[in-house]
Formats: structure tokens, sequence, C-alpha cells
């Protein structure tokens, strides 16, 4: 059974939540990070990046840039920003994107129930990923991104998250993407004791987004088991900050490809190549407005693309500035929840056979566009570079990574983008 337990969070005073909650460390690379914290003193990424406030030449996994975001922590504590729980609470963490809200649950979910497999995987590691924010955690002595859970529906939770939602919230804010950011705060005893037991009734949790996060907090608690011989299982280190939502709330977005190697094959070559696994079908007409193209603010209007992609089985394809449909034919599927994935067909038939990229997470010629950037930024990738095809994905369901995560199995990377993103610091787990 599944275990949840609250905590004391440091959290940001009330009248900066909205100028210190940040996107994810990882949805920069360096100069984007360098970028977003321009002109916001309080963005909470110069914590989680610190390199931020360092010259480009510095080492951004050098000692110094991790003391940094330790001082920084402690400056803005002491300086009222943020404030230190003195006694251990859950919270409901509410995001609503396109007026669909999912609701989050936070608290510490149990590192045993990682090892023993109770918290459901389906993607792999990277272990100089995860160096990254072990030596961040360990030198902060506290967790600060929040990883992201999934539950199957559990009704009486849901009821119960619905009610407390009726009380006036603890911060409701908008974020510069157009996402609403509400939390409440569950203080009472008896309330943090339902909450428990409803988790308690799960059988499995499943790690929807944070895989690094997640495989890092954990290798720290290890690291402090083995430091601190005698834990009793009640330290701080034997938890990680987590956001749990039900499963049906959620929303999966697209990954996206772009391949270099059109030039390989005419046109008309690749077609007919295609067609042995795919029926193809030109795209006559397919809107794409260009609004905002270049920022998470266009989002919605970026999404209004007519039918590229309808259902589960169908890729759409750009080349040679025309779109085109594959639906897969039928013998592709066998019924087994990895290989009937779209982005494992679109792997076996297409980027394998046809253009010899074997590994995805290493080959130079593949790159993932995340699927907020809308069609009309794979075009302008692809225009703009000749020899480039963009593929637009159909989205992978909940039910496909509950189903994958239940066999103990893992999706090909780059399968799944969620959004509304999670903020980080509006909760920091001290170990």
């Amino acid at each position: 059974m599944a275990i949840l337990r609250p905590f004391c969070a440091i959290r940001p005073a009330k009248a900066y939540a909205d100028s210190i909650a940040a996107l994810p460390y990882d949805v920069y690379d360096r100069a984007g990070a360098k970028a977003a914290v321009k002109g916001k003193p309080l963005s909470f990424l110069r914590i989680d990046r610190a390199e931020t406030q360092f010259p480009d030449e510095i080492d951004m996994y050098s000692p110094p840039v991790y003391e940094k975001a330790k001082t920084t922590l402690e400056e803005m504590l002491s300086n009222g920003f943020f404030l230190r729980e003195d006694k251990p609470c859950y919270y409901i963490y509410a995001l609503t994107m396109q007026g669909r809200t999912q609701n989050g649950l936070v608290g510490c979910a149990s590192i045993d129930d990682y090892l023993d497999g109770t918290i459901k995987r389906h993607e792999n590691t990277l272990p100089e990923k995860e160096l990254d924010r072990i030596c961040h955690i360990d030198t902060l002595n506290a967790q600060t991104g929040p990883i992201f859970l999934a539950y199957r529906p559990h009704a009486q939770l849901s009821e119960f998250i619905a009610a407390q939602k009726q009380r006036p919230p603890l911060y409701d804010f908008t974020s510069e993407d157009g996402v609403k950011h509400q939390v409440w705060k569950i203080a009472e005893e008896a309330c943090i004791v339902r909450i428990t037991q409803f988790i308690g009734e799960m059988n499995a949790l499943y790690i929807a987004d944070g895989h690094h996060r997640a495989a890092s907090a954990v290798k720290v608690g290890l690291r402090r088991r083995k430091s601190h011989p005698d834990y009793d299982g009640t330290e701080e280190f034997n938890s990680f900050l987590s956001v749990l939502f039900s499963a049906d709330e959620l929303r999966i977005f697209p990954y996206n490809r772009i391949v270099s190697g059109a030039d390989r094959y005419p046109p008309r070559v690749l077609l007919e190549k295609l067609a042995e696994a795919f029926y193809v079908e030109p795209l006559k007409e397919v809107c794409v407005k260009q609004e905002n193209a270049s920022s998470r603010k266009g989002f919605l209007a970026r999404q209004d693309v007519s039918g590229l992609t309808r259902k589960k089985g169908e890729v759409a394809m750009y080349l040679d500035k025309t779109w085109y449909r594959l639906r897969a034919r039928p013998r592709l599927f066998c019924g087994d929840p990895v290989q009937d994935l779209d982005v494992s067909i679109l792997q076996g038939h297409v980027l394998e056979p046809l253009f010899d990229i074997h590994d995805p997470k290493t080959d130079s010629r593949i790159s993932f566009i995340g699927g907020i950037q809308g069609a009309d930024a794979l075009m302008q990738i692809a225009d703009a570079s000749p020899g480039k095809i963009a593929f637009s994905m159909y989205p992978t369901s909940m039910e496909e990574l509950l189903a994958v995560a239940d066999e103990g199995r893992l999706m090909p990377p780059k399968s799944t983008w969620f959004e509304p993103k999670l903020r980080s610091g509006l909760f920091i787990h001290e170990l």
C-alpha cells in the first residue's frame, strides 16, 4: 500500500508566491535559464539553476554553483520571502489551463515505495542528470523540485479535495503562460489522517514526470541512511517531495520529432517506402495560426491545427512543405503495451529502417519538440533546415502509460509531454 506523509514545508510568503514560482529547472538550457531570470530577482530558478548568477565560463556543475543556491535560499528565508511551517501539513495544488483543472495533493512519498515498485516508473534515467540534482539536494539539504505522481481515480479522495477547495486559497495567481495556480493548506489533524488513509488504500502510484528528480532524491535518502545507521524511518530523508494527481484529470501532449535525412530519398521514393507500413494521405488544407509562435503565451493559438492526427495509430509528417497523414496498417499492432505505442511504431517502422536511427537517446540526427510548441514550430524548423522532416505525434494516453508501468516496462525516450508544468518554489522539503 502506498505511503504519503505531511511535512513542514518551506514555502513563499503569500505576497511573493507568484514572483517566486518558476517552471522546472529541466525545461531550460543554460542560455534559456539565464534569460528567464533576467529582471526577476525572486525567481526560484535562481536557486534551481544557480549558474544563472555566474558568468557563462563557470562550470554549471561546480561546487560554488550549488553553494550559491544554498546561500540564496538562506537569504530569501532570512529576508522573509520564504517562511517555514511550524507543523506538518498537506496541500492541495490546483492548476487550470484552457478551462481544465487538475487537482494535486502535495506531500512526501516514501523512498521505500520507490525501491519496492509501489511507485512505478516508465522511463530510464541518466546518471549524469541524476548527479546534478543529487549535488543540489545534498548541498541545500532540501528537495526543491516536486515529483509529478499519478494515481488511479479514487472517488472519496476526489470528493474530499473538492470540499477542501471551498475554502479561500492560500495562493491564487496566474503565471505568464496563462496557467492559474491555486494552493490550499491542509493542517487539521483529522484531515491529515483521512488523506493518509486514502493514499494507503492505493496499490500503486505512478511517476508521470520527474524520473530524474525522483531517482536523485532516493539516492540522497539512501546516502543519509548509510551515514545514519540508527535511522528509524521517520527522518525526512526517508521521503521525497511529490504532487499526486488523479490520472483522469491529467492530459498528455505529444512529444514530436524532427529528423535529419530527408535528402537521402526523393520525396516520391520516401512516400512509396512509407506506404509499405502506413496508409499515406496528403493533407491539402492545414490551418496553422502563426500568432505568438515563439512564446508559451501563444499556446492556444498554436494548437489551432486542423486534423493533423485524429486518433491512435496516426502520425503527421511534414515533408517538402507538405503535410501527410500516416495511418499505421493493422498488422503493425501486436498487443504489446510498449510496441503498440505510436512512438514505438514510428521508431520501428520509420526512423530505424529508413533513417538508420537505432538509438534516439543518443543519435544527433533526431531532436524532440514538446507538444506545447504546436505544428507551426515544426514547420519553421523543417523549412529553415534543408533535409529535415517533422513528425507530429498523436499523444500517448494515460491508460497507455499506466499499462506500461504496471508491467514493469519502459517507454521509448520522449514519449510523453505533460502540461501544465508544476511550478518549483511553492514547496520545499527540508531533509
